[in-house]
């Protein structure tokens, strides 16, 4: 199932220079320029506030974003600077490139974890520990995938999991070229504290 792709919703600047763009900001609009895919740039004002909860919420720039401008055919863009004053470190400007729905890219895709019931390690109180709540994927634009997913059937205390376990969509690669870790499943905190236990009382035993 492809991910839902969220818009970025913009208007296009009329004038270009400094002067529009001074307008704009004085209008809580944060100028930006889309450029790539074979058309023209456009300039577009964003609004200031919708793009700061955005940028608040991290992976803007490893985010694909649909871009809705009116007059315009909505375009798949990502984000490849954002200028910010220097002293309030608030966006100043923004630059979008299209990208075509062949074009590949780096993205950050959610990791679904699923069949814990199936999990020997965790029916006994075992913890799931997820190291990677999110992996770095290099996608097709047009074919992003929603998440990938980890099965726990058979996993047992003491199983680390790593990403060639996983199964990834076709056309789908890893951006890290090494098997690292996405999960593993620590005993509970009361089975390591008897198992201190009886060490100690084993070796007790051994001195006398």
């Amino acid at each position: 199932m492809a991910r839902e792709i969220p818009d970025l919703i913009a208007t296009e600047r009329t004038g270009t220079g400094k002067g529009a763009a001074r307008q704009a900001r004085r209008e809580g609009k944060v100028p930006g320029i889309v450029y790539g895919g074979g058309a023209e740039p456009l300039a577009i004002n964003l609004d200031f506030n919708k793009l700061l909860q955005k940028l608040k919420a991290g992976r803007f720039m490893s985010t694909l974003f649909n871009l809705k401008v009116e007059g315009q055919e909505d375009v798949r863009v990502i984000c490849r600077g954002v200028q910010r004053d220097v002293v309030k470190d608030l966006p100043t400007h923004i630059d979008l490139m299209r990208l075509k729905r062949t074009s590949r890219v780096n993205l950050f895709v959610h990791v679904e974890f699923e069949n814990a019931k199936a999990a020997p390690g965790l029916k006994r109180g075992g913890v799931l520990t997820v190291v990677r709540p999110e992996v770095e994927l290099n996608v097709v634009a047009g074919d992003i995938p929603e998440q990938i997913v980890v099965d726990l059937t058979g996993k047992q205390i003491g199983d680390t999991i790593h990403i060639s376990e996983v199964t990834l969509p076709e056309g789908v690669k890893t951006v890290i070229d090494r098997d690292f870790v996405l999960a593993n499943i620590q005993a509970p905190s009361g089975l390591v504290s008897a198992d201190n236990a009886e060490e100690d009382a084993a070796e007790e035993g051994g001195e006398e």
